[in-house]
C-alpha cells in the first residue's frame, strides 16, 4: 500500500474519532414547556371553585378543550441537558355546571420541596 494513502487514512480516521468524541459535548438548553406546577398551587385547587377562580390559581390550560369544554388539561414538561429524563407532570380538572367537581393529578409533587436548612443565620451579616 501507498504511504502517502496509509498515512492520510490514518489521519482521515483520526479526525473522525475526535470529530465523532466532541459530538457528545454539545451544549443542550434546558427545554420547558406548558404551565409550571407547583405542588403547593395545586394544593389550593378545591371542589366547587369557579372556572375564574381555577384560571386565577393555575393560569389558562395548555390544551384547549377541543371536545369536552368541562376538562381542562395543565401540562408541563421539563428537559434538562441531553441525558436526564424529562419532568413531566399533568394536571386534570373537571367541571359541572361551572365549578370544579373533581381533579386528578399526575407526577404533580403533592408540596413543595422544603429548602435546606444550611444557611447562615442573619445575624452574622454585616449590619448596614
Amino acid at each position: 500500500m501507498n504511504p502517502l494513502l496509509s498515512r492520510g487514512l490514518a489521519a482521515g480516521l483520526a479526525l473522525c474519532l475526535l470529530m465523532m468524541s466532541l459530538a457528545g459535548c454539545v451544549y443542550r438548553m434546558n427545554i420547558q414547556q406548558g404551565n409550571y406546577l407547583e405542588g403547593r398551587t395545586v394544593d389550593q385547587l378545591q371542589v366547587g371553585m369557579t372556572r375564574a377562580q381555577v384560571r386565577y390559581l393555575l393560569g389558562t390550560p395548555m390544551v384547549p378543550a377541543a371536545f369536552d369544554r368541562d376538562r381542562w388539561d395543565y401540562l408541563y414538561y421539563l428537559k434538562k441537558g441531553h441525558w436526564r429524563r424529562a419532568q413531566q407532570r399533568h394536571l386534570i380538572v373537571f367541571f359541572k355546571e361551572d365549578k370544579v367537581q373533581h381533579f386528578e393529578r399526575d407526577n404533580v409533587p403533592e408540596s413543595a420541596p422544603e429548602a435546606p436548612d444550611q444557611n447562615p443565620p442573619i445575624d452574622k451579616f454585616p449590619k448596614i
